[in-house]
């Protein structure tokens, strides 16, 4: 028998959600977009399938994953293998779903034309979770918060979420949309793991303070923490964006080690440890985990029971040094 999952509110809402989210970026059509290392649908059905099984209820994805493939895929599966009122589901609008001009961005062309073609994609009437991928700097923030409270009063989303972006920019729109009655965001989808801490700086305080949930994406920085420095895979090999996050070889190497030798001490997976002290900070509500072999469920699962002492904590933090600021553009 699996562990049971543990429940939560999503931040201050009523809304109950799996301590672990599934992040979907890794299921789509390999020939669509511009991750050529992602699952296509057969092969992603199965852990979309066992993610259920272990009780996860919490789904996150996005317009322009595989060129919109991963909503199709996830849709598709999520359909036969769950009732929709149990699933909470979410996506993204931001980035660019085709050429010419307005073919991104959070104007209000541009939010009220993607929600649609995402519920056409996802085959459902609404969405649970509707973010925003990124800052839009080129569309006045009013503009982009009444879209997303019609899109809510409209009933196509549930909740309104955020991702990665400076604190300044999500409190400026948190109060744009208290000051005109509309729709707040309910979630950070912010970069966050043991190789990245900058968020504790300013945004962890902030969300905590405002009771918005977190649900950090790359919590186990795109698997660099779940294995020995040196291995190589083949999405390590090919993810430029990933690239562009870790930057600081020796430090990070260290942090990587000190993981190493903790799972060791314990008997288990590096990717438990890792996972484990994510889900020791009280301002986390639930990491987004990716899963491309069947372990990658389970580990996350387990790291669910698995309580670290205050001195491997310790040894876990003790090498971080200050990066800079990665993942908002």
């Amino acid at each position: 028998m699996n562990d049971p999952m543990d429940y939560v509110k999503l931040g201050s809402t009523g809304l109950d959600v799996s301590r672990l989210c599934l992040g979907c970026m890794t299921y789509g059509d390999p020939r669509r977009g511009n991750h050529a290392w992602t699952l296509d649908e057969a092969a992603s059905r199965p852990f979309i399938r066992r993610a259920l099984e272990l009780g996860i209820n919490f789904f996150d994805t996005a317009n322009v994953y595989s060129d919109g493939s991963s909503e199709e895929i996830v849709g598709r599966a999520l359909k036969d293998f769950a009732r929709r009122d149990e699933i909470v589901l979410a996506t993204k609008v931001f980035n660019r779903m085709h050429p010419g001009p307005n073919g991104m961005g959070l104007s209000r062309k541009a939010i009220l034309a993607e929600i649609d073609h995402s519920l056409r994609r996802l085959g459902t009437d609404y969405v649970d979770l509707y973010q925003i991928h990124r800052w839009d700097p080129h569309t006045p923030v009013e503009e982009t918060m009444e879209a997303l409270h019609d899109v809510v009063k409209a009933g196509k989303a549930r909740y309104l979420g955020a991702s990665s972006m400076w604190a300044w920019q999500f409190a400026k729109a948190q109060h744009v949309a208290e000051r005109h009655g509309w729709t707040r965001f309910v979630t950070m989808q912010n970069h966050y793991n043991l190789l990245y801490r900058e968020e504790e700086r300013e945004m962890m305080p902030l969300c905590r303070d405002l009771g918005v949930g977190v649900i950090p994406w790359s919590p186990l920085a795109r698997g660099r923490l779940t294995r020995a420095w040196d291995e190589s895979t083949e999405r390590l090999r090919t993810d430029a964006f990933g690239k562009t996050l870790y930057a600081v070889p020796d430090a990070d190497r260290r942090v990587v080690e000190a993981v190493g030798a903790v799972a060791a001490a314990r008997g288990v997976p590096r990717a438990q440890v890792a996972l484990a002290w994510m889900l020791g900070k009280p301002f986390v509500t639930a990491p987004i985990v990716g899963a491309s072999r069947p372990q990658h469920l389970e580990d996350a699962v387990a790291a669910l029971s698995l309580g670290l002492a205050d001195e491997e904590v310790a040894e876990l933090e003790r090498h971080y040094v200050p990066h800079a600021v990665a993942g908002h553009a």
